[in-house]
């Protein structure tokens, strides 16, 4: 049956905190990410400059420069981050610690001196070149690193640059859990507050001075509500059967889960634990596509299905036409479904039955013969051009072109069975963005659930996908997607 956490409702503090934190936001690996963008394209920039005014553009010699910008810029940013110039408690320093930086890139240039030397023999290349990229670069650095400094003070000020934590469990673990945590210099984690499904007194109202905001059930409609980056449970490893209870309730969100190990007399080796600060943490679960493959996937998503509108517009149009002339009612169909975390989001299709008989809540599931099917509807079924329309729920960014198939609100089996009461954990489904097609739908899962049997197997096909997410993947999916249509048409109608 579907469990109480699925839809507790927050009491008055805890919807009131969720409803503070700031929804924009950088994350301190976005941030390094971006910068060694940055700086790499600046480096590159500075050196092409001084090949075109410069350098005679004709010069036999001008891949042998071209290579040079793109190592030079590559390695520039690589000795950078060897000496350590993109840790977040780096950036904060601002022209404290910039030598390392210069060193860094004296180092690089040094270095593609001496091999042009060893190479060439020669003094061709351009020593006012390599002078005037070595000066530049540090100077664009330097520009770069302070203006840097001053936002991320700014961000941190501002609510924007964190890493938003909520601790489960309270008492005395809690407490010194809390109290290390606020002790750690440069610390980026954001304590929102403490959720614990004990009243007594070993889980007090306020633990170290943040309230208890509700029970675990509660916790999930909170991250739910507000963006939560780590979940840190403050349980002995000795706890086995609530531990387990406990993360068979959270496992569903997208988050980090953390142990917290610091009063844990159980010890591993060091490499079993991430630290935050000095602090152990034994990890539980890792938020899957998190940082920079969120940008891969959102980038590969938006170029992908760009390209496919442009490519297939004529059959867009030409079955727009072919709803609009084959029965009454609007061409596109708009039905409300589950996105990323739950949250509701409004999907596109071809509208393929009759207007009358629309059902945007799909309590009805459309069954073999149905009669509410239009003759093109059952065409454009069969071959799933009706999803098409989604191409521009993948541009709004509420679905990705592949992922687990989203479900209506109130999605049921043809034997009236809530998705919910079918599967345990079946929004755990939801920690990725919903697709357009996806693992289960190439392997032919797809269409009517009239046996609870093929829910699960979807299930378990989209958590595999899920837990092993690559580009390559999302490629290899797209690609097998025509030839699924084609090959594995079943179970849609």
């Amino acid at each position: 049956m579907r469990s109480d956490h699925d839809h507790a409702e927050l009491n008055a503090l805890a919807a009131r905190i969720a409803d503070h934190y700031r929804t924009d936001f950088m994350t301190p690996r976005l941030l390094t990410g971006y910068l060694r963008l940055v700086e790499f394209a600046v480096l590159a920039a500075i050196g092409s400059l001084f090949l075109v005014f410069y350098v005679e553009t004709d010069t036999r010699l001008l891949w042998s420069y071209v290579a040079i910008i793109l190592a030079g810029s590559t390695l520039g940013v690589l000795s950078i981050n060897v000496v350590g110039g993109y840790r977040l408690s780096f950036l904060r320093r601002s022209m404290l610690a910039h030598w390392r930086v210069a060193a860094a890139w004296i180092a690089v240039i040094a270095g593609v001196t001496a091999a042009l030397f060893f190479i060439y023999g020669s003094a061709d290349h351009s020593r006012v070149f390599l002078a005037g990229w070595f000066v530049c670069g540090i100077i664009a650095l330097s520009l770069i690193r302070v203006t840097l400094c001053s936002f991320i003070h700014k961000w941190a000020r501002d609510g924007r640059m964190e890493r938003r934590a909520v601790i489960v469990g309270g008492g005395r673990n809690a407490a010194q859990l809390i109290r290390g945590l606020e002790a750690q210099a440069d610390s980026d984690i954001r304590i929102c507050g403490i959720f614990d499904d004990r009243n007594d007194r070993r889980s007090p109202p306020l633990v170290a001075g943040y309230p208890k905001l509700g029970t675990i059930a509660e916790l999930v409609a909170f991250s739910r509500r507000t963006r939560i980056d780590m979940l840190i449970v403050t349980l002995p490893l000795s706890a086995e059967k609530r531990l387990l209870s406990l993360l068979r309730k959270l496992w569903v969100l997208p988050v980090d889960i953390r142990l917290s190990a610091h009063e844990n007399a159980l010890q591993f080796r060091p490499r079993s634990y991430s630290f935050i600060g000095d602090i152990p943490m034994i990890d539980v679960l890792d938020r899957p596509l998190a940082d920079w493959d969120w940008i891969a996937k959102r980038a590969f998503d938006f170029v992908f299905a760009f390209l496919a509108i442009a490519i297939m517009s004529p059959i867009l149009l030409l079955t727009a036409l072919a709803v609009k002339l084959d029965s009454p009612g609007p061409v596109i169909f708009r039905q409300k479904r589950h996105g990323f975390n739950n949250q509701t989001i409004e999907i596109f299709k071809f509208r393929s039955l009759r207007d009358e008989f629309s059902d945007p809540e799909a309590k009805q599931i459309v069954t073999k013969n149905d009669r509410r099917i239009t003759r093109v509807g059952s065409f454009i079924r069969k071959t799933s051009i009706d999803e098409l329309p989604q191409l521009f729920n993948v541009l709004r960014g509420d679905l990705s072109l592949v992922g687990p198939r989203p479900h209506a609100l109130h999605a049921q089996s043809s034997r009236n069975e809530t998705f919910t009461a079918i599967v345990d954990g079946y929004f755990g489904r939801h920690k990725v963005k919903p697709g357009i097609t996806g693992w289960a739908q190439i392997k032919g899962w797809r269409g009517e659930i009239d046996q609870p049997e093929k829910l699960q197997r979807r299930f378990e096909h989209d958590l595999h996908y899920i837990e092993n997410w690559s580009l390559r993947f999302d490629l290899y999916i797209l690609l097998m997607t025509p030839i699924s249509m084609l090959s594995k048409t079943d179970g849609a109608y």
